[in-house]
């Protein structure tokens, strides 16, 4: 039997809450189900306002376009992330100012962050790798004393903490994703949070097209018009269905995911330092979601050959990001710098298979293969 790398969960109650959707007979997004979940998050986390969006890639796309980033302005992220957070601002004529990770953590490092800054930095974008927290204490101290935004990518950070604060809550806005590879899914999805009151209205006019619709729909204007820029980033109802029902089983997914990533540090925390392999550190101050499970190992050949081992051994396991500013598309534009610790994480982090429905027995196939390779080469 194979094992897959991720095998998305269903609780059983999704159609139930789609056919509810489509009898209702408003599919097309902003009803019913979209305003439970918007009160979800509200309510379960304090976020000051939230808005479900077509993905995350298009929250922070939103983002960008609210703190009215031109053409020119700098704004500083990770290396080590997914290309849409930098795609976010790129699009609109940023340039993008690369940090390095964190040597314990794929997390930006904090230590060199001020000195990237320059009088056209408008944005620091932390990202929340395995939806465990960035040093926030640090990023929003530099952020207020060069009066920058803050924007949170926390794509996998759902129901993850930074001193008890969820994460989500410390930027001025913040981007989750609802894909199918995350925690809590919606197959695609993802939710801008907007926490500074500023943006909320116009957040909602961009969410909808340009348009003040929103309002007409509530009776606060008697017409509405295009009054700004904007694209058509909420989603239909049948995803707010789907979302809806996953948000409801949000307790007992985190349980059992967590319980999964328990299982894996405890069978494999004796090879931690040997063989040059090193397990997930959670950093200070931060809780763990049970996101992602992954190692590091000493080179790229290394994970290379471990890779394929498991995979003649039915089990699949994943690098995830290549070092952006190492792209084709952005090497040319970075400023030289080298980032050691993103190229670690690209050529030697390896992600184990870590899913709801992954049994004991398969975590315990997979950390075989994975010791039986190493004491093979002592």
């Amino acid at each position: 039997m194979k094992i897959p790398y991720n095998k998305p969960y269903l609780t059983g109650k999704e159609t139930k809450y789609i056919r509810q959707a489509i009898k209702a007979g408003k599919i097309s997004g902003n009803g019913q189900f979209t305003a439970l979940c918007h009160d979800f998050f509200k309510k379960k986390y304090g976020f000051k306002d939230v808005l479900l969006t077509t993905s995350c890639t298009h929250a922070l796309e939103m983002a960008a376009i609210l703190i009215d980033i031109k053409p020119g302005d700098e704004v500083i992220m990770p290396s080590y992330t997914f290309v849409s957070t930098a795609n976010a601002f790129i699009l609109r004529g940023a340039k993008i100012v690369f940090a390095d990770s964190s040597e314990f953590h794929p997390n930006m490092a904090t230590q060199s962050l001020e000195s990237l800054i320059t009088d056209k930095t408008r944005a620091i974008v932390p990202v929340h790798y395995a939806g465990m927290a960035c040093d926030m204490d640090e990023i929003i101290r530099i952020a207020n004393k060069h009066y920058l935004f803050v924007i949170e990518d926390a794509a996998q950070a759902i129901d993850s903490f930074y001193k008890g604060k969820p994460l989500g809550s410390f930027g001025q806005l913040a981007a989750f994703s609802f894909h199918e590879t995350k925690n809590i899914n919606a197959g695609e999805g993802g939710m801008l949070v907007i926490n500074d009151s500023q943006f909320r209205k116009r957040a909602e006019i961009i969410w909808e097209k340009g348009t003040n619709r929103a309002e007409f729909f509530r009776g606060e204007v008697n017409k509405y018009g295009w009054v700004d820029l904007g694209s058509s980033w909420l989603p239909s109802e049948v995803t707010a269905a789907f979302l809806w029902a996953q948000l409801n089983c949000l307790e007992s997914i985190q349980s059992k995911r967590i319980k999964n990533w328990d299982l894996y540090y405890s069978l494999l925390k004796d090879l931690d330092g040997k063989y040059e392999i090193k397990l997930p550190r959670i950093p200070e101050n931060a809780t763990n979601n049970g996101h992602i499970f992954y190692i590091t190992l000493g080179n790229l050949e290394m994970r290379s050959k471990l890779i394929a081992r498991l995979k003649e051994n039915g089990i699949l396991a994943v690098f995830h990001y290549l070092s952006l500013h190492d792209s084709a598309y952005y090497k040319d534009k970075h400023d030289g710098r080298p980032l050691p610790w993103s190229d670690f994480y690209s050529n030697c982090l390896l992600r184990l298979p870590l899913y709801y429905e992954l049994s004991t027995s398969e975590i315990k196939k997979i950390c075989k293969v994975i010791r039986e390779f190493f004491e093979e080469k002592s």
